[in-house]
């Protein structure tokens, strides 16, 4: 009976991990807001969510993982800036995202930048913290890369 109720409770406790859904917010002043109420800086991801072949490993490998949600639940707000090829957007996110893209000089994808704002006279103000990109080796590896620049803040 005892083994019973443990293996039940395990399986219950990876799908709620599992379950941990993350958000990630595609407007960026919705995401300063959350990011200066929250006291988190944001993760911001650009992507090319359709057709970058190192995104949509970056997305399997490490953001679509349990221990990546436990930790972005915990440390920042999710910033997705995707640049897709085939989805459609409308003309108001790609122009965010091209300004974004600009500001932060991206030139390749994918990009991650961690960053705080601050809005002045209704227009963003960026604290640039660091950046990386893909990192080989799973969550761990890239979590602790990312652990390395939110210390640097």
């Amino acid at each position: 009976m005892n083994k019973t109720v443990i293996t039940l409770l395990l399986i219950m406790g990876s799908f709620a991990i599992q379950a941990q859904e993350l958000k990630w917010e595609t407007d960026i002043n919705k995401a300063i807001k959350v990011s200066n109420k929250t006291k988190k800086p944001m993760l911001l991801f650009f992507t090319g969510s359709d057709w970058c072949g190192w995104c949509i490993r970056l997305q399997k490998e490490v953001l679509r993982t349990p221990e990546f949600a436990t930790w972005a639940n915990k440390n920042v707000v999710l910033v997705e800036l995707d640049f897709p090829r085939k989805n459609l957007q409308s003309e108001e996110i790609k122009a965010q995202n091209n300004g974004m893209q600009q500001a932060f000089g991206v030139r390749g994808y994918p990009t991650v930048y961690f960053a705080t704002a601050k809005i002045k006279e209704g227009k963003p103000s960026f604290t640039g913290i660091g950046s990386t990109g893909y990192v080989a080796g799973g969550p761990a590896a890239f979590l602790a890369v990312a652990d390395g620049i939110l210390k640097t803040k």
